[in-house]
């Protein structure tokens, strides 16, 4: 016979496991997060934030070297909405890149961010919002 603990522990894991598999896991307040991927060793990830009506892009790469200086690139839906270098820095050597754009209206935003080093490293994340 079922006890009321061993069905609220069943549909806790159960509910717990679901949320696990949603790729570009949802955080709070409507957040986006997703993991990037990198050709060598370091890593990526993106967020996408709403923002009074447009959209908060935070894009990170952790290299795990100080001063190395990447060149990125995000798009919206295809279109550039920014070029810029960015420099790792400690203690992590990592670099953060953030800006607001604008909330496309009756579409998805499909934000890509692409970061490369003088090395020939690539770093690429994607999300929609």
């Amino acid at each position: 016979m079922f006890t009321v603990r061993a069905v609220a522990t069943a549909v806790t894991i159960t509910a717990l496991a679901a949320l696990a598999a949603v790729p570009g896991a949802i955080a709070k307040d409507g957040d986006v997060r997703v993991s990037g991927t990198c050709s060598a060793a370091s890593t990526s990830k993106l967020k996408l934030s709403p923002e009074n009506g447009r959209i908060e892009v935070e894009f990170e790469v952790d290299q795990n070297r100080n001063g190395v200086v990447w060149s990125v690139m995000l798009t919206d839906n295809g279109t550039l909405v920014a070029s810029t270098t960015a420099t790792t820095r400690a203690p992590s050597g990592s670099f953060e890149v953030k800006l607001v754009i604008a909330n496309l209206p009756g579409t998805a935003d499909h934000v890509v961010a692409v970061a490369k080093s003088p090395s020939g490293e690539t770093c690429r994340a994607a999300a929609s919002f």
